[in-house]
């Protein structure tokens, strides 16, 4: 360190300080400043260096002079120093200039919040283009929206019904397992059976046992395992990465017979690509409304740690249309944005309303 608390380096060339001693004598105002310590490093840079990145949030309000002693040359070299401390501190943070964006570079907002009620709005239109096997939310509203079961609200628990509040808080823990082991289990997305689901459903209850086993190994019009279970045609689509982004709540009250009836409002979005190779995304949108009622055993006949599944609708996007086959078949090569010609425009993204009764799954969507 020299004189004064700086940092040795390299002094100002003799014909500079110089020059600055004979203006600052003359009374110039535009005499030259002595350079600092990060000018005079600089200085010794290559100039394709130099390009100094735009400070984040670097204004600076204008600060009022104070008379005397030259101030007006030190604010202005104070001033100089603050932003290019700023500066510094922004590059130490952030050293590649990636806050705020994707891997690819692509600026993004701040995570959404978790969705605690029934939205009022759709969420606006995401710039930002087609998405890609690194990017493979890239212009989707879900690029805000929150991974796996983090994107599904539980509410806090209390006693309902037939249940203490530890009951109803393992319940709701249960409820949220089912839609992880149905919507989001790796084996299941890329075809396997949904064992850890079914093991969460009331095997007495004999409709729904049939209806799943028949869907399962049979699936047709009448028995579509899409309804409650993600799955993908292998040889049709693979994943594209290992990330399905959730949006959703769950909410619960007080059932028949005392039971505590679970209903659980999400939407899912996977991005896919072809399973031969190829490196286009597309992405299917899945809304599901399940309510469960965990029953009262000296009411209803269940077993321990499971529900009795009381109703079920779904809304889907570019699953493919057609024969029921039991998987998602999404279409590629520019068949991706909606489900399919004609029918009813919806837009997948839009939770201001429950899933419309009827409501087919080759309509055209706005938006993928």
């Amino acid at each position: 360190m020299g004189e004064g608390g700086e940092k040795d380096g390299p002094s100002v060339p003799d014909e500079m300080w110089e020059e600055f001693l004979r203006t600052s004598a003359d009374g110039a105002g535009n005499a030259p400043k002595e350079l600092s310590a990060a000018d005079r490093e600089a200085a010794g840079r290559p100039r394709a260096e130099r390009a100094e990145p735009t400070p984040w949030r670097a204004h600076t309000p204008a600060r009022p002079e104070r008379p005397g002693r030259g101030s007006r040359r030190r604010n202005g070299w104070y001033a100089a120093g603050f932003l290019a401390s700023l500066v510094l501190f922004v590059v130490a943070l952030d050293p590649g200039g990636v806050v705020g964006r994707t891997g690819g570079g692509e600026p993004t907002g701040k995570p959404l919040a978790q969705e605690t009620g029934r939205p009022e709005q759709a969420p606006p239109p995401e710039p930002g283009g087609r998405p890609t096997l690194d990017e493979p939310f890239r212009g989707s509203p879900a690029a805000r929206w929150a991974n796996g079961t983090a994107g599904i609200t539980v509410p806090a628990a209390r006693a309902t019904g037939w249940m203490t509040k530890a009951e109803v808080e393992r319940a709701l823990t249960r409820s949220r397992d089912f839609l992880a082991a149905s919507g989001l289990d790796p084996a299941v997305l890329r075809g396997g059976r949904p064992e850890k689901a079914i093991a969460l459903m009331n095997p007495h209850q004999k409709d729904v046992t049939t209806y799943v086993t028949a869907s399962l190994r049979a699936p047709d019009e009448e028995h579509d395992p899409l309804l409650l279970f993600s799955r993908f045609d292998p040889a049709r689509a693979r994943p594209a990465g290992d990330v399905v982004k959730t949006r959703g709540r769950i909410s619960y009250r007080e059932g028949r017979r005392g039971a505590l009836e679970v209903t659980a409002d999400v939407t899912y979005v996977y991005p896919v690509a072809p399973a031969g190779g190829g490196d286009e995304v597309v992405r299917v949108i899945v809304r599901r409304e399940t309510v469960m009622s965990w029953d009262d055993p000296s009411k209803v006949i269940t077993e321990e740690g499971t529900f009795s599944l009381l109703s079920y609708k779904t809304d889907m996007t570019n699953g493919g249309c057609g024969n029921a086959t039991g998987y998602f078949r999404p279409e590629f090569g520019g068949g991706g944005a909606g489900g399919g010609a004609g029918g009813e425009s919806v837009d997948p993204y839009d939770r201001t309303g429950p899933i419309t009764e009827g409501r087919g799954s080759c309509g055209t969507a706005t938006r993928s």
